[in-house]
C-alpha cells in the first residue's frame, strides 16, 4: 500500500508540473505553437501579398533549425483579398476555428480596422500589424496590438517637411486611396503645412477598386502643381508614375513606403519614368549597388536564393516580410516557456534596442506599454535609375534633420 501510495502521489506532481496548454495557452503544445495570418494573396492589392510569403519562408527556416524553445511554429496563412469582410471572416476562423495562440502580422489599413476591435476585446495578441495607420498606435485603446511599420502621421511628416524644404512656395497635388491610409497622410500634411494647406494642396482621392487613375492624375497636373505625392499602394503608385510620363508632366514626385518596391511599383511603371521617384525606407535595398559588400545583405541574398528560389528578390516587401518574421521569432524567444496570451503580448511590448542586420544604420526596435510601435525611424530616398542616397531622416522622437548619407 506504501509503494501505491508513494506512486499515486508521484503521478500526481508529475501532472501538476506539467503545462495545461489547452487551458492556459491555446494554440500551444509541448512541441509546437500555432498562429495565424492574413495576407492578400489574391486581389487588387495581391503584389502586397510578398510581404505575406517573406514571412511565410522565413518561419519555414526558422522550423528546419529546430524551432524557437523546442517548439516548431505552425503558421496558418490564409487569405482576405485585401477585404475587410473576408479580413474578418478568416480571421474569426483562426482564433475561433483554429484556435490560434495569436494573430501576427495582419496587411492592411482596412483590414485591420476591421479585426482590431474583435481581437483586442477578445485579449488576443495582435501582433505586428502591417499598416501605418495611426489608430493603432493608440496603445491605451488597443493594449494587444502592436505595429509593424512606421505610422503613417511620421511618415507623412518627413515627407510634407520635405517637399515644403524643395519647394517651398509651388503647389501640391495629393492623390490618395480614399480610406484610413490616404485620410492618415492627408491629415498629417495637414497638421505639418498647417495655415498653408489650404492654399497649397489640391487633394484627389481614388478607390481602390478603380481600373485607373488616369482622371485624377490629368486632372491634379492641370492645377500647376509642381510637386505630386501618391498615398496608396503599388499597383496605383505605378499608374500614376507611368501616366505623369506619358502626359509629360515632370513634378517632383513622392510615393509612400508601402509603394516603394522597386519590382512592384517602379519597373511596371518603368524604370526611366521613375528616376527621379522619392521614397521612404528603413531597410537595405538589396539590390542596391550601396550595399553590395554589406555582409548582411550577403547573407540575406544568401538566405533568398535557398528559401525563396524563383521569386523576386527586387520585390521588398519579401525583406520586410522577413523583418516582420525575425521580430516574431525574437518576442518567442523572449517569451522562453511561458507561451500564455499574457506572457506573448508582453514581450512583444518588451523589446528593448533589438536590432536587425538589414535595417538602415540607426533604426532600433523599443517597445513598451506606451510605445507599440516597432519601426520609428525611416529615411527618404531617391530613384536615380541605379540607386540613389537617403535624403532625410524621420523619427517621432526627434525633430526631422537633414542627412545626406
Amino acid at each position: 500500500m506504501r509503494k501505491l501510495a508513494k506512486l499515486i502521489v508521484l503521478l500526481d506532481l508529475a501532472f501538476a508540473s506539467s503545462p495545461v496548454f489547452a487551458a492556459d495557452m491555446p494554440g500551444v503544445t509541448a512541441t509546437e505553437i500555432k498562429i495565424g495570418a492574413t495576407f492578400p494573396f489574391s486581389g487588387s492589392a495581391s503584389p502586397l501579398g510578398s510581404y505575406g510569403k517573406g514571412v511565410i519562408a522565413y518561419l519555414q527556416s526558422v522550423n528546419d533549425r529546430g524551432g524557437v524553445n523546442g517548439r516548431k511554429i505552425n503558421l496558418i496563412a490564409l487569405d482576405d483579398a485585401y477585404s475587410p469582410p473576408k479580413a474578418v471572416e478568416q480571421t474569426r476562423k483562426l482564433v475561433e476555428g483554429e484556435e490560434v495562440a495569436f494573430i501576427f502580422g495582419a496587411l492592411g489599413t482596412a483590414s485591420n480596422s476591421a479585426t482590431v476591435k474583435y481581437l483586442n476585446a477578445r485579449k488576443i495578441p495582435d501582433l505586428f500589424v502591417v499598416t501605418g495607420g495611426t489608430k493603432f498606435t493608440n496603445s491605451k485603446e488597443y493594449p494587444y496590438t502592436t505595429t509593424g511599420l512606421p505610422s503613417y502621421d511620421t511618415e507623412g511628416a518627413a515627407i510634407a517637411k520635405f517637399i515644403a524644404a524643395t519647394l517651398p512656395t509651388s503647389k501640391i497635388a495629393f492623390l490618395y486611396q480614399n480610406d484610413d491610409l490616404g485620410r492618415d497622410f492627408l491629415a498629417s500634411f495637414k497638421n505639418n503645412l498647417k495655415d498653408e494647406f489650404e492654399s497649397r494642396v489640391v487633394a484627389s482621392p481614388y478607390e481602390v477598386t478603380q481600373p485607373t487613375i488616369d482622371s485624377q492624375v490629368l486632372s491634379l497636373k492641370a492645377s500647376g502643381a509642381e510637386a505630386l505625392f501618391v498615398a496608396g499602394g503599388p499597383k496605383f503608385a505605378a499608374q500614376a508614375i507611368r501616366k505623369s510620363h506619358e502626359i509629360g508632366w515632370k513634378p517632383l514626385l513622392v510615393i509612400n513606403a508601402i509603394a516603394s518596391s522597386v519590382s512592384a511599383t517602379l519597373v511596371p511603371a518603368g524604370l526611366d519614368n521613375s528616376i527621379g521617384v522619392v521614397s521612404a525606407s528603413f531597410y537595405k535595398d538589396p539590390n542596391d549597388p550601396k550595399w553590395k559588400d554589406d555582409q548582411a545583405i550577403k547573407n540575406y541574398r544568401t538566405y533568398f536564393a535557398k528559401h525563396l528560389p524563383g521569386s523576386d528578390i527586387g520585390d521588398t516587401l519579401y525583406l520586410t516580410g522577413t523583418q516582420g518574421a525575425q521580430v516574431l521569432e525574437q518576442v518567442l524567444r523572449q517569451c522562453g516557456d511561458d507561451l500564455s496570451r499574457e506572457n506573448i503580448n508582453l514581450q512583444a511590448h518588451s523589446l528593448k534596442e533589438f536590432v536587425l542586420p538589414t535595417f538602415l544604420d540607426g533604426v532600433k526596435i523599443n517597445t513598451s506599454a506606451l510605445n507599440n510601435q516597432a519601426i520609428t525611424q525611416l529615411k527618404l530616398r531617391r530613384w536615380t535609375g541605379v540607386f540613389g542616397r537617403s535624403l532625410v531622416t524621420s523619427s517621432p522622437r526627434q525633430p526631422t534633420k537633414s542627412a545626406d548619407v
